[in-house]
């Protein structure tokens, strides 16, 4: 019997798809053997990973000016990755607003220079900016955001304002494909697969192609995104086994009926727990601005924190797992991704009321 898995990542996966990567495990479509096990250069896994590619282009909208990238060593290495071959000699502007986001920036003044556009630290990366505290440099190489801060649970539903020809950069790792986005705003969106997308390990890169071919003279070649890109993501070997699988998740949200459908559901869920904790009576609290309160992550702490032990004890009988917040944060976060059903956000709330009303 399955458990209810609210982790941050890795995360759960649609029932369907691990289903169907089971009962291929062995032999895949007759060839007798795992899609692990073939050659990423023969027309069966070529297939898989242009079929994989063509189902995000239609899930995502994606335009035919820009360039998708399945790549290795997750979200961090794209940190790095992302000066090396964007910032052209110049400057990038960073808006910080939780943990991620701050790993990106001080990745970023290893590699070149990255300046603070704003920061919502003082505040405890509970908020957004206001327009009038965003600083931006016109000169700008990029502009980098995360649109959804997984620890802090912070998500942008508006995008920031930026100077006209500097191209917004956006870490989406753990809310892509949980609702329509419009690609054309972004010069490049990245995201880690391991929370709605597929296993630890691949990242993927849509980047506008314009912006190829500017990688820094000491980018190693298998770290530049115009390589990669002519390469069809196989310069060496790719993860095939993730790209695999992630092929199979888009498949499972077309069949849903897309990212629209998918955002529905999500909005749902999203308001099932957060109605919970506002009806607690103050038992339960989410410390975000209502405005940008993520659908994906849901942070919250029990007014008595002495609880928390007893509370996760009471979930892992339920069958209720991953639930503790992070280590820099503490109390709980229920990460409901797109994979998270309705009946397990219903099961957390059931589990929500139950403790309250024994206390």
């Amino acid at each position: 019997m399955r458990i209810f898995n609210f982790s941050a990542g890795p995360a759960v996966l649609p029932t369907p798809v691990l289903e169907t990567a089971r009962d291929e495990l062995l032999d895949w479509h007759g060839r007798g053997m795992s899609i692990m096990e073939m050659s990423h250069r023969g027309k069966d896994f070529t297939g898989v990973i242009e079929t994989a590619e063509a189902d995000l282009r239609t899930l995502m909208g994606i335009p035919s000016n820009y360039k998708v990238l399945f790549l290795q060593g997750g979200a961090t290495q794209q940190f790095a990755q992302i000066p090396m071959n964007l910032l052209d000699g110049r400057s990038a502007d960073y808006v910080v607003t939780g943990s991620w986001s701050k790993k990106a920036f001080k990745e970023a003044q290893r590699v070149g220079r990255a300046r603070l556009a704003a920061s919502t630290e003082a505040g405890n990366f509970t908020g957004l900016p206001g327009a009038g505290e965003l600083d931006f440099d016109p000169q700008a190489a990029y502009v980098h955001i995360c649109t959804n801060e997984t620890i802090h649970g912070v998500e942008m539903f508006d995008l920031p304002d930026v100077p006209d020809g500097v191209p917004l950069v956006a870490d989406m790792s753990s809310h892509i494909l949980s609702r329509p986005m419009d690609v054309s705003k972004y010069g490049l969106i990245y995201a880690g697969a391991q929370k709605n997308i597929g296993p630890a390990g691949l990242v993927i890169v849509i980047v506008r192609e314009d912006l190829l071919g500017k990688a820094a003279a000491t980018t190693p070649t298998v770290m530049d995104f115009a390589v990669m890109a002519e390469h069809g993501s196989m310069l060496n070997t790719p993860p095939t086994f993730g790209v695999y699988l992630a092929g199979l998740v888009f498949k499972h949200l077309l069949a849903l009926g897309g990212l629209a459908a998918v955002e529905r559901a999500n909005i749902a869920k999203a308001q099932l727990l957060y109605d919970a904790i506002g009806a607690s009576g103050g038992f339960y609290r989410n410390p975000v601005e209502a405005s940008c309160r993520s659908r994906m992550n849901v942070p919250f702490t029990l007014a008595d924190g002495a609880r928390d032990a007893a509370f996760l004890a009471e979930a892992a009988q339920r069958r209720l797992e991953g639930l503790k917040g992070h280590k820099s944060v503490g109390g709980m976060r229920a990460s409901i991704y797109n994979a998270m059903s309705l009946d397990g956000v219903q099961a957390l709330v059931g589990l929500m009321q139950d403790f309250a009303r024994q206390a």
